[in-house]
């Protein structure tokens, strides 16, 4: 059997909750290996809407969820959510989520300093969601987390706030903002402690049987590629690696432990927050686009800034991202247009390149070259089969197919789970 990785192609948000959702109802085990509470799946199931941050989106199958190494944990944000999932009738419990020993805590002072050094940037904000995934990261490697298993041992939790108060107060000092007591993030762990340790598990030991089984493996990405922190839009990414190799490492696995990457992508661009953007919109065509694909953030509900396909963007996050089929979302929301357009190329200070440049300056720079192919009328809303699309909507897939050097396994055509026209089985390949 094959494991399956599902990672974002573009800057996040392409709709990989509906389709790690469906792939989740064929898997026996749903992992995140990355990132923190800062981004957001929004899954629907009937008439259920079901809007996830930490938890992997196997809960809603019923399937058994693991949070790896590789996440940061916001402890409070985790229970809080887990609340919200349980008051729409779904259960969790120690037996149905595992939380790895050795996954970082995200503390209120993360958050603290996160906003404060967000602030005092200007104009020269990255854009960060201010819940502290950056700080808790930088603790990480600089060796000073506090992580899950420290919640069992209170004389470890009393050397490491030293140190780490050590730091984050000179810093939020420093920006002028509130200082934390050691007695009060003290009262703070300890009171949650009890609430998340049951969770704790020796999650690589869990995967490896699995993986000795036979078992069916999906690893669940947050963020995309763009946001990648080495091969996304530097400084403007999250903190840590969204690519398909880290699914490994996040995970406590091997290097094979990846199987079949999907990469997920929607059938125009969008992102939220600061940094570059080729082909965003700024007319009624973009504001057209952000109104009939409701393009606000899971998590913080700002609007998305929206725009054509790139695909030098999606072909570079392809190849850094391991990417052996794409799933193309949301090409209902280019119904009834009379043309749609691609990014084929960039222009560069007067001159063609088809590479995504890594300089900040360059990506702030570089102009689109369109593509302009004729749109469709009849509607793609529901299919359920390649033969229900309509002629130009199939040659728009086969041209991106042929851009950005990856075959569409999976197309889906509205938000439900069950609207999805499966081209190639990921578990199968």
């Amino acid at each position: 059997m094959s494991n399956v990785t599902v990672i974002g192609a573009q800057w996040g948000d392409e709709g990989k909750g509906k389709i790690v959702d469906w792939l989740a109802s064929r898997a026996d085990i749903v992992v995140r290996f990355q990132g923190g509470h800062n981004a957001g799946h929004t899954l629907v199931v009937g008439n259920q809407v079901y809007k996830l941050s930490l938890l992997p989106s196997g809960v809603v199958s019923g399937k058994l969820g693991i949070i790896g190494n590789g996440v940061v944990v916001d402890p409070q944000a985790l229970l809080a959510e887990i609340g919200r999932i349980q008051e729409q009738g779904l259960t969790v419990t120690p037996d149905t989520l595992k939380i790895a020993e050795n996954a970082p805590l995200i503390l209120p002072v993360h958050g603290a300093l996160d906003r404060a050094r967000e602030a005092a940037r200007g104009d020269r904000k990255i854009g960060t969601t201010g819940r502290g995934i950056g700080p808790a990261y930088e603790d990480k490697v600089a060796r000073r987390a506090i992580r899950l298993c420290d919640l069992a041992e209170p004389e470890t939790l009393d050397w490491k706030l030293d140190e780490l108060l050590l730091h984050h107060n000179t810093l939020l000092a420093g920006l002028g903002a509130e200082t934390f007591k050691k007695e009060e993030l003290m009262a703070f762990l300890t009171e949650i402690a009890p609430k998340v340790l049951p969770f704790m598990a020796p999650t690589w030991d869990i995967l490896d049987e699995a993986r000795r089984g036979g078992r069916r493996i999906l690893f669940e990405g947050a963020q995309a590629v763009m946001l990648d922190v080495d091969h996304g839009t530097y400084p403007f990414v999250t903190s840590s690696n969204t690519v398909a190799s880290n699914a490994g490492t996040g995970a406590g696995m091997g290097p094979n432990a990846a199987g079949f990457v999907l990469g997920i992508a929607k059938a125009y661009c969008t992102r939220v927050g600061e940094g570059p953007f080729p082909t965003e919109l700024f007319d009624d065509v973009g504001r057209k686009i952000g109104e009939r694909g409701h393009e606000f953030g899971t998590v913080t509900g700002r609007p998305r800034r929206c725009g054509w396909f790139d695909a030098i963007l999606v072909r570079h996050a392809v190849r850094v991202g391991g990417v052996n089929g794409l799933a193309l979302t949301k090409l209902d929301v280019l119904d009834g247009f009379d043309e749609i357009r691609i990014c084929v190329g960039y222009e560069l200070d007067g001159e063609k390149t088809d590479r995504f440049p890594s300089s900040p300056a360059a990506q702030a720079r570089i102009k689109p070259i369109f593509e302009t192919m004729e749109g469709w009328k009849d509607t793609t809303h529901g299919a359920r089969r390649w033969a229900d699309l309509p002629a130009q909507a199939i040659k728009y897939v086969r041209r991106i197919e042929e851009l950005v050097g990856a075959p569409v396994t999976l197309l889906s055509t509205s938000p439900d789970r069950d609207d999805t026209i499966l081209m190639r089985d990921p578990f199968e390949d």
